[in-house]
């Protein structure tokens, strides 16, 4: 485009000139009332919205000025207008829908859904839905600029509506409607959230919410992190300030150091203000590496963590013997029947090599119900190389006069917190699901919560079983190809 900005008034006052003006003040009132084709989502934006072919029930966590609430004013247009883009794959009507955006209060809702969706007040039209698809436009009371409901025109012929609501009326205002989907901005109370939900079940339409989590592990929360209260039919999912392509990475470290400290995981990465305390207060650059080529020289070992009503995780460790550091390089998490099951477990470990030794649980020692056959020898049957022992430390007599259980969590987790303040622990960047359990993982009243730890604790295992830890084998010498490195933890 022309800058006009360097042209004398002269120039500026030309015929050509005032013709060319006038071009591009036609060209940005057209992409202003045409805002739909041009959003260009990021990787994570694109999770959240094709989730929606499969869960009813999404949450999309993220930090202050990420463009949660953006992806969510889009979607809403994708389903009232029909226009869904070319790399859709999430929920889709081929017919007109009913919907609500609802936010904390009218107000709130006005200056955030409202305004993205439709544009500023005095510019109806030049928001998400483009504005030739807009047919009415009803005013609410009460609230100035606030607006109660929305035709729009579906590509079927048919007529959307969205209504907008907030939570400071209560659950009993929010009764009687059938909807196909609702869009949550900020975190509703639980009773808000569950009515919300109820109108979508007779048309199994979608429900999500776009948030940053500053009141910590809530109850809402919970419905989509706790390990009890999870069902099939919900995802929770993260974004970054890391995630996100429109801050450079001066932006980012200036962003954050503006938050207090004890709110800059929240409104940098939307991660909830855990209680007591982290278990790894550790800066995350200080364990982050660059994924490499791992030398063949280096152990490696697997850990996995068992699940059926939670994931079953799998993390691949490998050994630096002259630095003495650990590196996270690969992981793997299932859920539900048959893929967290050992026969469609097993294939994903022997794919990064059915040489490398795998460490387990005392969960392993378990028996199915059926067979009376022990979950590790499940595997073993398999062809997966189970280690012949639990994952547990290695045999260190008395700590000042008291016995130390070799299975102690605790003691685990001190080993690998040390490693990592001493620069010996590090992930290789990429492994986003590893992260974010390394964010969330955190004590309540002094004790470890378990919620969503999975990969946490596959790589505990691992990590205290380093010392069975083998090479890779060695081609060349055909012989002996499962050498145990023998490493003494700590």
């Amino acid at each position: 485009m022309i800058d006009l900005s360097s042209l004398s008034d002269d120039s500026r006052k030309s015929p050509a000139s005032v013709l060319m003006l006038k071009m591009f003040a036609e060209l940005k009132r057209r992409q202003d009332r045409n805002k739909l084709d041009l959003y260009k989502p990021y990787k994570k934006q694109i999770e959240f919205h094709n989730a929606g072919a499969i869960y009813r029930e999404r949450l999309f966590r993220a930090g202050n000025q990420q463009g949660k609430t953006l992806s969510s004013s889009h979607e809403i247009a994708y389903h009232l207008t029909g226009k869904y883009p070319a790399w859709w794959e999430g929920k889709s009507w081929a017919r007109a829908t009913t919907g609500w955006a609802l936010g904390e209060s009218m107000e709130s809702t006005r200056d955030t859904l409202q305004r993205l969706i439709l544009g500023r007040p005095n510019e109806w039209g030049t928001g998400t839905i483009p504005g030739a698809s807009i047919i009415e436009i009803r005013r609410a009371q009460g609230v100035a600029d606030s607006v109660d409901s929305i035709s729009v025109r579906h590509i079927s012929g048919g007529i959307s509506r969205l209504y907008f609501k907030s939570y400071e009326k209560g659950r009993s205002k929010l009764q009687g409607e059938t909807l196909d989907f609702a869009a949550l901005d900020e975190e509703p109370p639980l009773d808000i959230y569950t009515e919300v939900l109820t109108r979508t079940n007779a048309t199994k339409g979608i429900v999500w919410i776009t948030f940053t989590p500053l009141l910590g592990m809530s109850q809402v929360v919970r419905m989509f992190l706790g390990e009890k209260e999870r069902t099939n039919d919900r995802i929770d999912i993260c974004m970054t300030i890391e995630d996100v392509g429109h801050y450079t990475s001066e932006d980012r470290a200036r962003i954050i150091a503006s938050y207090p400290e004890h709110e800059r995981e929240a409104r940098a990465r939307g991660i909830p203000i855990l209680g007591s305390g982290l278990i790894f207060p550790v800066a995350e650059s200080l364990i982050t590496v660059d994924p490499f080529q791992l030398p063949d020289i280096w152990p490696r070992i697997c850990g996995i963590d068992f699940g059926i009503d939670h994931p079953t995780a799998l993390v691949w460790l490998a050994f630096d013997r002259d630095t003495d550091t650990t590196y996270v390089y690969d992981i793997e998490r299932k859920r539900g029947v048959p893929d967290a099951m050992p026969p469609h477990v097993a294939p994903l470990i022997k794919q990064r090599g059915d040489w490398i030794p795998v460490a387990w649980p005392h969960d392993g020692l378990q028996t199915e119900k059926g067979s009376g056959i022990q979950l590790a020898q499940q595997y073993r049957d398999q062809g997966i190389n189970m280690l012949h022992e639990m994952a547990q430390l290695p045999e260190t007599g008395d700590e000042n006069g008291h016995k130390v259980s070799r299975t102690s969590v605790e003691a685990g987790i001190s080993l690998m917190l040390t490693a990592m303040q001493q620069g010996r622990f590090k992930v290789f960047a990429g492994l986003s699901s590893w992260f974010e359990e390394f964010r969330l993982y955190h004590r309540k009243d002094g004790k470890i919560v378990k919620l969503q730890d999975d990969l946490m604790s596959a790589s505990r295992y691992g990590y205290v079983m380093q010392r069975y830890a083998a090479v890779p084998p060695d081609p060349q010498a055909q012989m002996n190809p499962r050498r145990a490195y023998n490493w003494k933890a700590g």
